[in-house]
């Protein structure tokens, strides 16, 4: 088996079809792949569309949310291909994607993750490949600040918006929308951390991996059209604060450095506390705005705000 698609959904039913559609067509000769769904305890029939519809397709039903870092171990563990994908159900896959990037990893040996270009709703570019962040971007990446200042760090390097993403190239570390990992690199640095329940768990696995010394690639001539934020916008405000825990439990993991726990801890979560107290009285004002929220329609800034995983 070539590759593995591990895709974890919770209350996605109505992006499935679209999603495992979009991968039914890709098989091709001397190329195989399996699809494994890992469900989150879904309430609205995503198991039995996903049965009834794509039968081929392996099912884990949890009776619980184990999270995404959880569920998407749990899925790895069960599959058998030589590289493994991760999968956000809210995805749709343009034609060649699948042995293209496992085509890729074949090629070359010193990558141990790539990820192909994510575009918007409307096709327009999606900041999928990014840096790894610094302590400063948890004060620069406060809501309005690229507004104030804006070609600050977090804005401009942090999120790549500086390089056209037109070739292929190496990067620091890509969105778990959709990811390749290839297996020896899983055996090395491990799985995913499931301390991280939702949000930043494939920063820091491709972290690991720059530590293992394994190159992780951006691949801008394969593309998939990636309608984020179908699952979590179901229960935003929780949505964001698991982001921002997320982000406190990476910072603590890799940002740290000499500074002592007993300052940084707090320092960080003030920070983070005051970035989610924001997003969230915005998430609340936008709740006025008849269709705002339900069409997904936001501004630049704002849409950066929300890691693509």
């Amino acid at each position: 088996m070539d590759l593995s698609i591990v895709i974890v959904s919770w209350n996605s039913s109505s992006e499935l079809r679209d999603c495992i559609g979009s991968l039914a067509d890709q098989a091709d000769e001397g190329f195989s792949y399996e699809i494994i769904l890992v469900d989150n305890a879904s309430s609205d029939g995503s198991v039995a569309l996903v049965q009834k519809c794509f039968p081929a397709v392996r099912i884990i039903a949890n009776d619980e949310n184990k999270g995404f870092a959880g569920a998407s171990n749990q899925g790895i563990l069960a599959s058998i291909g030589r590289f493994v994908m991760l999968l956000n159900p809210d995805s749709v896959v343009e034609s060649g994607v699948l042995k293209g990037m496992t085509d890729f990893m074949d090629s070359v040996p010193d990558a141990g993750a790539c990820g192909c270009k994510l575009l918007e709703s409307d096709n327009s570019l999606q900041y999928s490949a990014r840096c790894f962040p610094h302590l400063s971007d948890v004060l620069m990446s406060l809501p309005g600040i690229s507004r104030i200042i804006p070609n600050n760090h977090y804005k401009r390097e942090y999120l790549m918006m500086n390089w056209d993403h037109s070739h292929i190239r190496t990067v620091e570390w890509v969105s778990g929308a959709c990811l390749v990992m290839r297996r020896e690199a899983i055996a090395q640095v491990g799985l995913l951390d499931e301390r991280f329940f939702m949000y930043c768990e494939d920063m820091d696995w491709c972290f690991r991996l720059s530590k293992a010394l394994w190159k992780i690639y951006y691949l801008p001539h394969l593309a998939i059209v990636h309608h984020r934020g179908a699952s979590s916008s179901q229960t935003a405000p929780k949505m964001i604060l698991a982001h921002h825990i997320s982000m406190w439990k990476y910072a603590q993991k890799h940002l740290r450095g000499n500074w002592p726990l007993l300052l940084f801890a707090p320092l960080t979560g003030f920070f983070l506390a005051m970035r989610a107290t924001l997003l969230l009285l915005g998430y609340l004002l936008c709740q006025g705005i008849p269709g705002r929220i339900e069409s997904r329609e936001m501004s630049a800034d704002a849409a950066n705000e929300i890691p693509n995983s």
